[in-house]
C-alpha cells in the first residue's frame, strides 16, 4: 500500500496508486500461470500419448481395409453395382489417420494453437469417414440377404465358364450351386458340360462324364449350397470391420477434446514454449 504525505502534489499520489495496482496485477497473473502451466503440460503429455496411440489405430484401419478389400473382392464383385464401398473408405481413412498422427505430435509439441485446431478439424474429418463406413457397413450387412440372393442366383445361372466369382467361391465355401448341387442341373452351362468343376470335392475324382449326371454326380461334388454360407461370411467379416471402424472412431473424440482443450489453455493464458 502507497501511503500519500500531505505536500505530495496530486500527480503523484495518482502515479503510485497505479504503479501498485498494476504490481499485483502482474503478480496475479504471473501466479495464474505457474498454475495453469502443469495443467497445460498434463495434457500435452496426454495429446501425444494419444497421438501415438492414434499412428497404430491408423496402421489396424488401414490393415483391415486391406484385408477387407482382398477377402471379399471376389463376393463384392456380384454386387459390384449395389455394393459397398467400405473397404475403400477405411483403406484412405487408415492411410491419412498414420499421416496426421505425426502431424498431431508435432503440432503438441510446437504448442501452435492453430495447428492445434487444425489437427481437432482433421481429426473431426476423419471421425466422421469412419462413421460413414460403418453405417454403410452395417446397413449393408442387413441388406445382404436379398441382394446376395438375387445376384448368385443370377450368376450361376448366366455361368458359362470357369474363373468366375461363381467358381471361387464354391471353391472357398466347399459349396455348390445356389441351395444346393441340383440348381446347375436347371442351367444352359449343365446341358453341354455339366457341373462345373469347382464343385468336385476331389478334382482327380471328378471325371466330365460323372458331372454330366446328377446321379453320379451326387457323390463327386459339395452338397450344400452357396447362399447361406455367403451371407454368413459376408455378415461375419463386415461386421468386423464396420466393429473396428466405429471403435477407432469414437477413440477419436478424445483427441478432439485434448486438441480443443490444450489449444484453448494456451491462448487464454498466452503460453509460450521455451
Amino acid at each position: 500500500r502507497v501511503t500519500s504525505l500531505p505536500w505530495q502534489p496530486a500527480g503523484l499520489k495518482s502515479g503510485g496508486s497505479e504503479l501498485a495496482l498494476s504490481a499485483a496485477t502482474m503478480a496475479a497473473s504471473s501466479s495464474r500461470r505457474l498454475q495453469t502451466k502443469p495443467v497445460i503440460t498434463c495434457l500435452k503429455t496426454f495429446l501425444i500419448v494419444f497421438s501415438f496411440v492414434f499412428w497404430f489405430a491408423g496402421s489396424v484401419l488401414l490393415a483391415v481395409g486391406v484385408w477387407g478389400k482382398v477377402s471379399l473382392e471376389e463376393y463384392l464383385s456380384l454386387v459390384a453395382e449395389k455394393g459397398t464401398n467400405a473397404p475403400y473408405v477405411l483403406i484412405g481413412t487408415g492411410a491419412a489417420i498414420i499421416i496426421f498422427g505425426f502431424f498431431g505430435c508435432f503440432a503438441t509439441c510446437r504448442g501452435s494453437t492453430w495447428m492445434l485446431k487444425l489437427y481437432a478439424m482433421i481429426l473431426s474429418l476423419l471421425f466422421l469417414a469412419q462413421l460413414v463406413a460403418g453405417i454403410s457397413a452395417f446397413v449393408f450387412r442387413h441388406e445382404i440377404n436379398t441382394l446376395f440372393k438375387e445376384t448368385f442366383k443370377s450368376a450361376v445361372e448366366k455361368y458359362n465358364a470357369t474363373g468366375s466369382p461363381v467358381d471361387y467361391i464354391q471353391r472357398d465355401l466347399h459349396c455348390c450351386g445356389v441351395q444346393n448341387y441340383t440348381d446347375w442341373g436347371e442351367t444352359s452351362y449343365f446341358k453341354i458340360n455339366g457341373i462345373p468343376v469347382s464343385c468336385c470335392k476331389n478334382n482327380t475324382d471328378c471325371k466330365p462324364g460323372d458331372l454330366k449326371n446328377m446321379t453320379t454326380a451326387k457323390d463327386k461334388v459339395f452338397k450344400k449350397g452357396c447362399i447361406l454360407l455367403i451371407i454368413n461370411f459376408m455378415e461375419t467379416n463386415i461386421g468386423i470391420i464396420a466393429g473396428i471402424a466405429f471403435g477407432i472412431a469414437f477413440f477419436q473424440l478424445i483427441g478432439i477434446l485434448l486438441a480443443c482443450c490444450l489449444s484453448r489453455y494456451i491462448t487464454n493464458n498466452q503460453y509460450e514454449m521455451v
